[in-house]
């Protein structure tokens, strides 16, 4: 098994660009980083750095390697941090996980919420969304739209959010911006615009709800992200579909129109890591979870 240590200092090389340097910010002896780089050498079977003037070069396994370290590192310092809580006795440290529109809409609000109640606790917030699956950075409580690519996920704890209807965006002169609802197939004919992060989950509900709408959807534009998918909207460029989560707060020019015949829907979920089932921060974070996205759901 390798070294974790060894694993710390030699990351600490490769960020350094040196052994000198890194001994400097570990506050060890240039021999010891050297020793310990010697030893994950000859424990992996792997040459890592080689000879460059006077100093040395990192080697395309070294980075891979570290490439590969950083969640292990991530996942090592969570660890450390139930640790120390467990033996305080406290719940000193939680991490949460977030896609954007919910970090946007819901997180200010459990932050708040939670150290109203939790004064000292100490949070962290990490978007997870626009990973490959299984890659996003570990969590105590991660906030994910259901998908079977992200949301299942052995001995994490499932507790259902919130039903997030999509909607359609579009400029306030488009000829059906004066209405309320429309069916899908309304806007076969428009110029679209996507607005998923990797052409994920979102992006692949609304294509298939299109499909079953009977046409492919024209996309003039592809944005990453739902609000610069919105400002396009807001200055004529096309109509967009998204959830409504993302599309509470809007310029003047966009109207938002509900979705009809079909409505894709997605279900956000938080997933609890078994790391944190003990935990009492994250089961009060659940509870407001639930609280905030219940209100969420009331406002549409």
């Amino acid at each position: 098994m390798v070294d974790a240590h060894r694993v710390r200092i030699f990351l600490s090389v490769m960020a350094s660009g040196s052994v000198n340097a890194a001994a400097t910010h570990l506050g060890y002896s240039p021999s010891a980083v050297s020793q310990q780089i010697a030893a994950l050498q000859k424990e992996t079977g792997l040459t890592l750095f080689t000879r460059d003037g006077r100093g040395i070069a990192p080697t395309p396994a070294a980075h891979t390697l570290a490439a590969e370290s950083e969640r292990l590192m991530f996942e090592m310092k969570r660890i450390d941090a139930v640790v120390a809580d467990l033996r305080e006795g406290s719940t000193g440290s939680l991490s949460i996980g977030y896609f954007a529109s919910a970090g946007y809409r819901w997180m200010p609000q459990l932050a708040k919420r939670l150290q109203s109640r939790m004064p000292e606790l100490t949070l962290q917030m990490i978007l997870t969304e626009g990973y490959p699956p299984g890659e996003s950075p570990p969590v105590d409580i991660d906030v994910v739209p259901a998908d079977p690519s992200t949301s299942v996920r052995p001995g994490h704890r499932v507790t259902p959010l919130m039903t997030d209807h999509f909607v359609a965006l579009v400029p306030a002169d488009h000829r059906l911006a004066g209405r309320r609802r429309v069916e899908m197939a309304e806007l076969a004919d428009d110029s679209w615009i996507s607005n998923d992060i990797s052409a994920g989950i979102t992006q692949d509900m609304v294509d298939r709800a299109c499909r079953a709408a009977g046409f492919r959807p024209r996309y003039r534009v592809e944005a990453q992200d739902h609000y610069t998918a919105t400002a396009f909207v807001a200055a004529g460029v096309g109509i967009t579909v998204l959830p409504d989560l993302a599309s509470r707060s809007l310029p003047k020019t966009v109207r938002r129109l509900r979705l009809t015949n079909p409505n894709p829907v997605r279900d956000i979920v938080a997933l609890t890591a078994p790391v944190a089932r003990s935990n009492e921060a994250a089961l009060r974070a659940v509870e407001i979870l639930e609280q905030i996205a219940a209100a969420s759901a009331r406002r549409r």
